[in-house]
């Protein structure tokens, strides 16, 4: 009877931390995507050119291994908003290229994103299925994808080019269902870094449906 109320406690205990890490994630990444969106609208605005969106990516990447080091110090959620405001901002140039050929892209890009995201955070928080598997193979397929990315910057094949898109919504949908499934199963303890993980699925799936979006309007 003893040992039952003890597992008892030990599961109650486990739930609310895990519900805590749940609340702090999807506040946190509420307001990065917030400030990301700013920062990207700040950016539109400017006219910046390619480079300058490489080294705003450049510099997000390198603010991106600063919040895995801090994520469990004080300084990891002035981090976590450098890093989601320069990938915001190096998003701007690209944006801004959208809105010239189609406005209603983005928007509609934005909404497909949204929907994707919230359905299956929302069926892996309520189903609580246990989704670790899916972890190498969305691995080794995002591995193949970059490759073949790299690969079509030389051979520049429209067909290749959406495909590799259309693989990467499926990876980043994977990838939403993996993440969250980690956070509701106790495997993610660290909300920062949660968020961050989120973010750039939300951020890769956005630039792929904007890609093929784009492409079908052709």
């Amino acid at each position: 009877m003893e040992q039952r109320s003890v597992h008892s406690v030990g599961e109650t205990r486990s739930t609310i931390e895990i519900n805590k890490v749940l609340k702090n994630t999807y506040l946190l990444l509420s307001m990065t995507l917030v400030f990301s969106a700013v920062c990207a609208g700040i950016t539109m605005g400017m006219g910046l050119g390619g480079m300058a969106r490489i080294g705003l990516f450049v510099a997000a990447i390198a603010s991106m291994f600063a919040v895995s080091k801090f994520a469990n110090s004080a300084a990891g959620l002035p981090l976590v908003f450098l890093f989601t405001g320069l990938m915001g901002a190096s998003l701007g140039p690209l944006l801004e290229y959208y809105v010239a050929v189609n406005p209603s892209i983005v928007m509609e890009a934005l909404g497909a994103t949204a929907i994707i995201f919230v359905s299956l955070s929302a069926y892996t928080i309520v189903s609580k299925k246990d989704f670790s598997f899916m972890g190498g193979f969305l691995v080794i397929g995002l591995v193949f994808a970059i490759i073949a990315m790299v690969a079509n910057l030389f051979f520049q094949i429209p067909a290749l080019y959406l495909a590799i898109h259309a693989v990467i919504v499926f990876i980043m949908s994977g990838f939403i269902l993996y993440d969250t499934s980690r956070i509701v199963k106790g495997g993610e303890t660290n909300y920062i870094m949660a968020t961050v993980s989120l973010y750039l699925n939300i951020y890769n799936l956005f630039t792929s449906l904007l890609a093929l979006l784009n492409a079908g309007d052709d």
